[in-house]
């Protein structure tokens, strides 16, 4: 539930970077935007010294995790010596690149090529197409929180995550290859797809429950990379097979692409999410149970 609350506000702050920001710089010049945006992080920075806190009970609160290791335990283990351990575990390995093609698919289309796909093939205004991208995020960050609360009330993380992402992939199924989708059913399959792309949250708690709890850190961190890197390959390995399939086609200086350009590199984002729910099939569930020693 944590982790899903931390995505939705992340990617609140994703949202607000696209068409709100769009509005404020025309208003008000990039210089005092950039400015802006530069002291809100100084105040985030020094709230974030000033009152967060490392554990618990230096807020007063009880500590939920008490671990089961000493600290001269963890002392004697070096990173490369826990980055190996967590490896060895399976749904390390499984959960590593399961996230990446969920998070790859929406990043990938809401934060770089969406807009153009839309505003080509739909006939969308640039200011519209970015509406629809905006609401694939926002049904993104509020379905983070549910698929987090709800798979710790269902004291299962496995199969609440392949509904999610099987769901998520016959959404991106739809996008890429219904034929002339009419805009509120596109703006409908864009919602649903989005929300159930918030099903990647339930990696962290996954994974985190799938080694022991002096590890979970690393694993956290492992999980973390995997996630960023479906974005930062799909985004400009989909720009490549757009370039590769151009049929020369310009406009005010820039290429335009047409439709069997963009299902071509949109196949790309289809493949790796539709790996990613075949992947979760050979995952271990933890029935929310932290793995010991």
């Amino acid at each position: 539930m944590i982790s899903g609350l931390a995505l939705f506000f992340g990617i609140v702050g994703a949202v607000c970077a696209g068409t709100p920001l769009r509005i404020l710089v025309d208003h008000f010049g990039w210089r005092n935007i950039v400015l802006l945006s530069s002291v809100d992080t100084i105040v985030i920075g020094l709230c974030t010294w000033l009152f967060v806190r490392g554990y618990p009970q230096e807020k007063g609160f009880k500590n939920f995790t008490q671990p089961s290791y000493s600290s001269s335990d963890q002392a004697k283990s070096g990173f490369l010596s826990d980055l190996y351990q967590v490896f060895t575990y399976r749904n390390t390995s499984l959960l590593f690149l399961i996230p990446g093609g969920i998070v790859g698919c929406a990043l990938t289309f809401s934060g770089l090529w969406g807009v153009p796909y839309l505003t080509s093939v739909y006939g969308l205004s640039p200011k519209g197409a970015a509406s629809f991208s905006s609401a694939l995020l926002v049904a993104w960050a509020l379905g983070g929180p549910f698929f987090g609360w709800f798979s710790d009330k269902l004291h299962n993380r496995k199969y609440l995550y392949l509904v999610g992402s099987g769901v998520s992939a016959a959404g991106w199924a739809i996008i890429i290859f219904g034929n002339s989708l009419s805009l509120p059913l596109l703006f409908t399959t864009l919602i649903i797809t989005g929300f159930s792309s918030g099903c990647m949250i339930i990696s962290f708690a996954f994974v985190k429950e799938s080694v022991p709890l002096r590890l979970a850190g690393t694993v956290s961190g492992v999980i973390n990379m995997g996630v960023m890197m479906g974005p930062m390959i799909l985004q400009p390995v989909v720009g490549w097979m757009l370039d590769h399939r151009w049929t020369g086609g310009m406009l005010s200086g820039l290429r335009v692409y047409d439709l069997t350009a963009y299902r071509s590199g949109f196949c790309l984002m289809l493949a790796w999410i539709s790996l990613s729910f075949l992947l979760l099939f050979f995952t271990r569930d933890t029935k929310c149970c932290q793995q010991e020693e």
